[in-house]
């Protein structure tokens, strides 16, 4: 099994991006070592802080490059965005343990 390697390195940038932005807010200070945050929804986004071994599973790596198709690297929400629904994020982010 291949890990496709240009979508982590794309979310990393996309998240030092959305983390170095200068500003320190009380949202992004809790935020645990090894994890990171992400807002998903299609009308209203839902923030959700996950684990970043979410990063190498072959399913969440598609929902990156659709958020890269959709946003390219500018993020409305500030951070990571994927373009899909609150209740089938959760579903896949269950079953593959990032909660």
């Amino acid at each position: 099994m291949a890990i496709r390697m240009p979508h982590i390195i794309q979310a990393r940038k996309i998240l030092k991006r959305s983390l170095s932005n200068g500003s320190t807010t009380p949202a992004s200070m809790d935020i645990p070592k090894g994890y990171f945050a992400i807002y998903v929804g299609e009308q209203e986004k839902k923030r959700f802080v996950v684990s970043v071994s979410l990063l190498s599973e072959p399913t969440f790596q598609e929902l990156l490059h659709q958020a890269e198709e959709e946003f390219g690297y500018n993020h409305p929400m500030g951070g990571l965005t994927i373009p899909c629904s609150e209740d089938v994020f959760t579903d896949l982010a269950s079953r593959l343990g990032a909660f």
